[in-house]
């Protein structure tokens, strides 16, 4: 009987880490995608966003989105992928009105995202 309770700890413990170091990690790869999709937002507002910009953005999200599988659903992933490359292709072509539409939809989803999976009652029940 006290094993039972001691490994039931244990393991209510480890859950306890385990999602506090998801939330610390999910929180840290969206705050530095969201400061490079910022700069990218303020280059392509005065119309000096080139496309070399855009492929360190793209470069980086490659690199956090493989990592980033593992904690968030692949729909999360595939929407924001839309939407960034829906921005490169507006920057590409010079839309700088449309691509500025598609940044502001990725910045507010890096912000809001993370949330989605911290620890709170609304994301539990």
């Amino acid at each position: 009987m006290v094993r039972s309770v001691i490994l039931t700890a244990a393991v209510l413990a480890a859950c306890a880490v385990f999602f506090v170091f998801v939330e610390r990690y999910v929180g840290g790869e969206f705050g530095e995608f969201y400061g490079a999709v910022e700069e990218l937002y303020e280059k392509t507002e005065a119309g000096s966003a080139t496309q070399e910009d855009a492929r360190a953005v793209r470069a980086m999200w490659e690199d956090k989105r493989s990592k980033l599988h593992v904690f968030i659903p692949h729909n999360d992933i595939s929407y924001l992928d839309y939407r960034l490359n829906e921005a490169f292709a507006c920057l590409y072509t010079g839309s700088y009105a449309a691509a500025l539409a598609n940044l502001e939809i990725v910045m507010q989803m890096a912000k809001t995202v993370p949330g989605n999976y911290v620890i709170k009652p609304e994301n539990i029940f």
